[in-house]
């Protein structure tokens, strides 16, 4: 069966109105999409039958894809392998499972994989970072490399990247029930942590010995940089809306459970950040990528994954007085969007989210597509 298919029609453009530099006293709606994409543009279905994933990776020449139920899956030469690399034993409730999935910016010598992962103890959920070593798309070895990390049937986090400096990026969840936890840095709740690749702490951390990056975040699903590093931008889940995308700075404060969206006092109040962008409605934002792989219009834009508003989004956030140039459509016609990465062929590859219980899956959900045109 030919795997290219045609998305005609469906996606969607959006003239940006929720850029927020300052401390708004409101966030902005997102207007209603526009189709602007040409009807030829297409996608090519890489995989299929993923079973609720939730990120996307590239180790060597493979594509890694976490299924929430603890699964890691191997896409090699085109082809989705019936044996994952490893089945973990995780907690998989309504936000909690196998989460984040990272290689390590050294995979090729050293064969090591980074997994996220909700699991229970003691009659509490915890979250976890783990380290594999993968030999023959097989896990030959395992250990914990950061764990404590509170977890939640709802707010977990989960992204997880290296960064241009090499080091490990953790985004984690907040407690539901522990709200305030998020604010404290003495906890690993509702932050962004940062690690060395066995899990030490590095010494230039903003808080020394800890490995909080920063403080007072919700639910972070996506992590991503500039090509030349010297920004990293965030993505935060909000809780029925006011979706974030923040600059991550050393030691910052992004405000929950106090603020959203810059309001309530937010990024005019001393010491809290406000967001670089907030969605208002949500748009369910979840991975994230700053763009390099040339092509033509897309190169330095943010590519963002959607679940709620079912597209990818190109974000300018190189505009004048508002911050950014624009908002567009990339991708739709297949349901909700996960996951966003961009592959060593500087393709796009992105994952749908239609068998989370949210969507509507056809047969063939869910699906990995690389985007080529």
């Amino acid at each position: 069966m030919d795997k290219r298919i045609r998305i005609a029609g469906i996606a969607a453009a959006v003239a940006f109105s929720a850029v927020i530099l300052t401390s708004p006293s409101e966030p902005l709606p997102l207007p209603a999409p526009t189709t602007t994409r040409n009807q030829s543009d297409s996608v090519e279905v890489i995989a299929t039958n993923l079973d609720d994933p939730r990120s996307v990776a590239f180790a060597g020449g493979n594509v890694l894809v976490s299924e929430k139920a603890g699964r890691i899956r191997v896409v090699q030469d085109g082809a989705l392998l019936a044996e994952p690399l490893a089945t973990l034993r995780v907690a998989d409730d309504i936000g909690s499972g196998l989460l984040g999935i990272a290689a390590h910016p050294g995979y090729a010598e050293n064969r090591l994989v980074y997994a996220y992962y909700t699991y229970a103890e003691g009659g509490a959920l915890w979250n976890k970072v783990m380290r594999i070593t993968e030999r023959d798309n097989r896990l030959e070895d395992a250990e914990t490399v950061l764990d404590g990390i509170p977890g939640s049937r709802f707010s977990n986090g989960g992204a997880l990247k290296f960064g241009p400096d090499g080091k490990l990026y953790v985004g984690t969840g907040s407690v539901s029930d522990s709200l305030r936890l998020s604010q404290d840095a003495g906890s690993l709740a509702g932050k962004i942590l940062r690690i060395n690749d066995d899990g030490t702490v590095p010494e230039d951390n903003p808080f020394p010995g800890s490995p909080v990056y920063s403080t007072g975040h919700r639910d972070p699903r996506g992590l991503a940089w500039t090509a030349d590093g010297a920004t990293m931008y965030s993505t935060d889940l909000g809780p029925s809306k006011n979706d974030e995308v923040n600059v991550v700075v050393p030691g910052g404060n992004y405000g929950w459970p106090d603020a959203e969206c810059g309001g309530d006092g937010g990024g005019g109040r001393p010491g809290l950040l406000a967001p670089a962008v907030c969605f208002d409605p949500a748009v369910g934002a979840g991975g994230i990528v700053i763009y390099s792989g040339g092509v033509p219009g897309l190169e330095g834009m943010m590519i963002l994954a959607s679940t709620r508003t079912a597209n990818l989004y190109g974000l300018d956030l190189g505009g004048d007085d508002a911050g950014a140039g624009g908002q567009r459509g990339l991708l739709g016609g297949l349901g909700r969007i996960r996951d966003v990465a961009q592959g060593p062929d500087g393709s796009l590859y992105a994952i749908t989210a239609n068998t989370d219980g949210k969507g509507f899956p056809d047969d063939l959900d869910d699906r990995l597509v690389r985007i080529t045109g």
